[in-house]
């Protein structure tokens, strides 16, 4: 196992790392607590933030009992979109500032939770919609202190939102998604209800399931933390600080989650053992990364979302031009993304292999690629995710503009272990183009 010679201290590199969390309460009928757990964090009157789609489900309809039992007022702001952008935050924000709020309960997936923490900043601390994003596209301002107590309910398995401190945003002017990273961000608790997941559609369960295992595998397969250059102040220590032991420990978990559980949560909704194990790996993916961050694969679905021209996911809602699912954006790119990145670090790549479920027996540090990349196309056939990239309609043609535009996401590009340049990143695009 490479895992102690991999933070070997470098000249300049850190000595130490992070860990930041919330508290986390893990079980079905969970929801049921949101009332006092609220209460708790000082809550009397909450804005309760969920989607069009979720407000008349039973999980919403739960929380909402529930805060009335404990004596918390709330407000619901149900306008969340999928993959929200800058516009969509600025009006969540107003709804924020005129509502006399002293706490914010999400219940959603990503799009939710992400939506609810950058509101909360822009309303406690108001700025340019760039203000808070890394450049090149933002002022790199941080944020400035603690905003709103937020308790947060994920509805699916896959962001692990609810453990980290970060929000990813459109930026409409540019149809590409940033992240805001902070630990003032981070929720104050989570309340992890798999019961959430009985009902999430076959494509829905597929994306986020391999948003989970991407996640994962990033992580640990990021640059080690002794590599990311050693702060002066602790307060200067990035979200995105690379791979450490505490990720190790909850990333390998979670790919050995995905590997006994993720076609069977596809499969067959009523696998409650199968989609309750996949809420929990989800939730322990959301540890390893919110502490370490992802790498090229994220980088580079970014780029995927923003190009991608007229396909559309089904088991979505409805709606008008393309649409792709993140997770499915991520997972297009990643056997290629690991082919071109486990020459930085063999061993890790088959160590995260061999959580997977692949066959690792024989395999030389050279085969490490092409043994990661088998076991992850190999788990797309089986669920029926398109063919890389040529599977929601782009080529190789295209590989110049993805290129250009995943380069502006520098910190989670950084946090590859093998460096890379724009004509490395096209040719990583040109050949997710198609794998079987």
């Amino acid at each position: 196992m490479g895992c102690c010679q991999y933070f070997e201290p470098s000249k300049g590199g850190a000595v130490s790392f992070t860990v930041q969390m919330p508290r986390i309460t893990f079980g079905r009928g969970t929801l049921s607590e949101t009332g006092e757990r609220a209460r708790e964090l000082g809550m009397s009157r909450a804005a309760l933030f969920t989607d069009p789609f979720l407000a008349g489900s039973e999980h919403v309809a739960k929380v909402r009992n529930s805060l009335k039992a404990a004596g918390v007022d709330a407000a619901e702001y149900s306008e969340v979109l999928i993959e929200p952008g800058d516009d969509a935050v600025m009006q969540a924000t107003q709804f924020l500032s005129e509502g006399n709020f002293d706490g914010v309960v999400s219940v959603g997936g990503g799009s939710v939770m992400d939506t609810a923490k950058a509101a909360m900043v822009y309303h406690r601390y108001p700025a340019s919609v760039t203000a808070y994003f890394a450049p090149p596209i933002g002022e790199g301002q941080p944020v400035p202190g603690p905003v709103m107590p937020h308790l947060a309910c994920p509805t699916t398995a896959g962001t692990g939102s609810e453990t980290t401190g970060l929000s990813v945003i459109r930026i409409e002017s540019l149809n590409v998604k940033y992240v805001i990273a902070s630990r003032h961000i981070l929720p104050d608790e989570a309340i992890v209800d798999p019961a959430c997941a009985e009902s999430l559609p076959p494509m829905v369960v597929a994306s986020s399931g391999f948003d989970l295992m991407s996640h994962a595998i990033e992580c640990y397969t990021a640059r080690a933390y002794t590599r990311w250059p050693k702060v002066d102040k602790p307060g200067a220590r990035p979200m995105i600080q690379g791979a450490n032991p505490w990720s190790d420990l909850h990333a390998r978990e979670a790919l050995r989650v995905v590997s006994e559980y993720l076609e069977r949560g596809v499969s067959d909704s009523k696998d409650t053992e199968a989609r309750d194990r996949l809420m929990w790996g989800a939730t322990l993916s959301g540890m390893a990364f919110g502490n370490c961050g992802t790498h090229l694969p994220h980088a580079f679905s970014y780029a995927v979302s923003k190009l991608v021209k007229s396909w559309r996911a089904k088991d979505y809602p409805p709606g008008e031009g393309p649409f792709i699912p993140h997770g499915i954006a991520v997972i297009l790119n990643s056997p290629s993304v690991f082919r071109f990145t486990a020459q930085a670090a063999p061993e890790r790549h088959l160590e995260a292999a061999d959580c997977l479920g692949a066959d690792v027996r024989d395999a030389a540090p050279e085969d490490a690629g092409e043994v990661v990349a088998g076991r992850i196309i190999g788990l797309m056939k089986n669920i029926g995710i398109p063919n890389g990239l040529g599977g929601v309609g782009l080529s190789a043609e295209d590989a110049g503009a993805l290129a250009e535009t995943a380069c502006a996401q520098r910190r989670a590009i950084g946090n590859a272990p093998r460096d890379l340049n724009k004509n490395d990143i096209a040719g990583i695009f040109s050949q997710a183009v198609t794998y079987w």
